[in-house]
């Protein structure tokens, strides 16, 4: 099974590292769309693209496969409750990556992109009894997971999950280097992107929610300037490398 979890770290770094290029292609005013979506269609333009997104869907399935084998399999003190519950998640969620990867080499674009359906899906559940209290709390896991996100990676507690032994002074310190900035970055896009949920429950507005995409592009029009989006972007690609880091020296 630790094979499927490092393929799974290779698939997603290869995602992250393509979203901060484009990114960076927004702050420096060239087109494109920062997201998973956007991502797939660079792949989908190389040679041989086709090939390359049905890797991805195994590298997604894996990595869903391997989480939830943690979530139901893996015993040991370190393994309570709460860990399982995020293992079980996560394999939810990559598993409907796995999916939507898929849907996508197939040919179908699955629609709206992602800022559309973010707005799609504050609509309706603003549109359910209690639906503003719900969107509200959706927004405040967000913004607390990106800010859990962001101090895990300011405190190194990454390391813990890596094999640091096998390690030489010079690459354990460019994998913090790429884990503390990574994981910095992208704490900052999950709070954003959180705020922005919170704020169309505070006003009773699906229009108010957005995608990556649309949060990347805000942080353009922050007093910073593209400077910030520039730097977050920058961020994501130390992610999608520490990725592939985890995928060499995770503990699976």
């Amino acid at each position: 099974m630790s094979a499927a979890g490092r393929a799974g770290f290779i698939a997603r770094g290869v995602v992250y590292v393509l979203i901060g290029v484009l990114a960076i292609r927004i702050a420096l005013g060239s087109g494109g769309q920062a997201d998973r979506q956007g991502a797939l269609n660079q792949v989908a333009a190389q040679p041989f693209g086709k090939v390359m997104l049905w890797l991805l869907v195994v590298g997604f399935g894996c990595m869903a496969l391997w989480r939830g084998a943690r979530a139901v399999i893996t015993r040991g003190p370190g393994r309570k409750a709460g860990a399982r519950v995020l293992d079980a998640g996560r394999a939810v969620f990559y598993a409907s990556v796995c999916w939507a990867t898929a849907t996508f080499a197939t040919g179908d674009s699955g629609g709206s992109d992602g800022n559309a359906k973010s707005r799609d899906w504050t609509a309706t559940a603003l549109g359910l009894s209690f639906g503003r209290f719900l969107v509200g709390a959706a927004g405040c896991v967000l913004i607390g997971v990106g800010l859990t996100l962001a101090v895990r990676a300011a405190m190194r507690r990454f390391l813990r999950q890596l094999n640091t032994a096998t390690m030489d002074s010079r690459t354990k310190m460019a994998v913090t280097a790429l884990g503390v900035g990574g994981g910095a970055a992208r704490g900052i896009v999950f709070a954003a992107a959180g705020v922005f949920v919170l704020v169309a429950a505070v006003r009773f507005d699906p229009n108010q929610a957005k995608g990556m995409d649309a949060t990347l592009r805000s942080l353009a029009d922050t007093p910073m300037g593209p400077w910030l989006l520039l730097a977050v972007a920058l961020g994501l690609i130390l992610f999608g490398v520490f990725s592939f880091a985890s995928a060499r020296w995770r503990r699976l």
